[in-house]
């Protein structure tokens, strides 16, 4: 993106991201999903310092998650959104408002939520150990979810996007890939890394039809519900992120 500056990508990712949040504002599910939070809504305001903070400029590397956890990005509204990564090493720490229908056993606390999102605290972990601060990573690499919609079922468990029918997951994907595209046609990574294979498989299909020249590739999903992940997740990403030729 030569001769575009570092502040008109970070307005077109801004916009893109408005884009997207309005092309899923409108849609309904059907059972089994009970309750969604569109995190884009009503966790605007810290997903804007997040974008504004950390998405001008181009980026080597761009990380996709697939969409929020309940006590990540669903409270602080940044992808993998642990509370304490957000607040402490990003340095962003806003006003979180309510989902339209907020399922009881999953309140949205924003910053005062308790409970840990332990793929979040993986994930930037791994990036706080290895990066002197946020703005260091952040100068080459970004992350962002595929979706930013959070489906619950009736007794508040997390509903993950192949639970849902195909019929009712077709505009979302068709919303989501757009906005990846755009993404990718604004930040111009060199490699593209999915964060589990479904996000992997997201972005080769979203290189494929900009025709990006980046490298994609996955590193493991840091989810305490992969055993591999629980048997020492950090050092197996750095070997994946090494393997790639990203680090």
């Amino acid at each position: 993106m030569e001769g575009i500056s570092d502040t008109d990508s970070m307005s077109k990712l801004t916009a893109s991201t408005k884009r997207l949040a309005a092309a899923l504002r409108d849609l309904e599910f059907s059972p089994p999903v009970a309750c969604v939070y569109r995190t884009l809504d009503y966790a605007w305001q810290p997903h804007r310092e997040y974008l504004e903070r950390y998405g001008s400029g181009t980026k080597r590397v761009v990380f996709l998650g697939m969409n929020p956890g309940p006590f990540g990005m669903a409270q602080t509204g940044v992808p993998f959104g642990e509370v304490a990564a957000v607040r402490d090493w990003m340095e962003i720490e806003t006003p979180v408002g309510k989902p339209d229908h907020e399922h009881p056993k999953r309140p949205v606390e924003g910053f005062a939520c308790q409970r840990s999102e332990v793929s979040g605290r993986r994930l930037w972990g791994l990036f706080a150990d290895r990066f002197e601060n946020a703005g260091a990573f952040f100068k080459d690499h970004f992350v962002l979810n595929y979706c930013p919609l959070v489906w619950m079922s009736a007794t508040g468990a997390n509903l993950t996007p192949d639970k849902l029918s195909a019929a009712e997951m077709a505009p979302v994907e068709e919303a989501c890939q757009k906005h990846l595209q755009e993404v990718i046609g604004i930040l111009q990574p060199s490699y593209l890394v999915g964060v589990g294979g479904f996000a992997e498989e997201r972005l080769k299909r979203a290189a494929e039809a900009v025709g990006s020249n980046a490298t994609v590739g996955r590193i493991l999903h840091p989810s305490p519900a992969s055993p591999a992940a629980n048997r020492g997740w950090a050092e197996a990403a750095e070997r994946q992120l090494t393997g790639l030729g990203v680090w």
